[in-house]
């Protein structure tokens, strides 16, 4: 958690430092950064269609375990 604070804080002394100097900021739209969203969510369909073509279930858990980490870029719930 910690280290997103600190990105949170950079991020606003940089804006901060944009408006001072009465500079656009170059960061992204929002459109941009909701379709790097989808790709992460996308990226995790084929784990998802391979589980079930296998045949085995798709839980919660697995989903928690398995994909959430990687969409979210957080540790598994096992290994906080």
């Amino acid at each position: 958690m910690k280290p997103y604070l600190i990105s949170l804080l950079m991020g606003a002394i940089a804006g901060v430092i944009y408006y001072a100097l009465q500079v656009q900021s170059p960061a992204p739209p929002i459109i941009a950064l909701l379709g790097l969203l989808g790709m992460l969510i996308g990226e995790q369909l084929v784990p998802i269609l391979r589980r079930k073509l296998a045949g085995e279930p798709l839980t919660a858990s697995w989903f928690r375990n398995e994909c959430v980490p990687k969409i979210t870029g957080t540790p598994p719930p096992d290994q906080q």
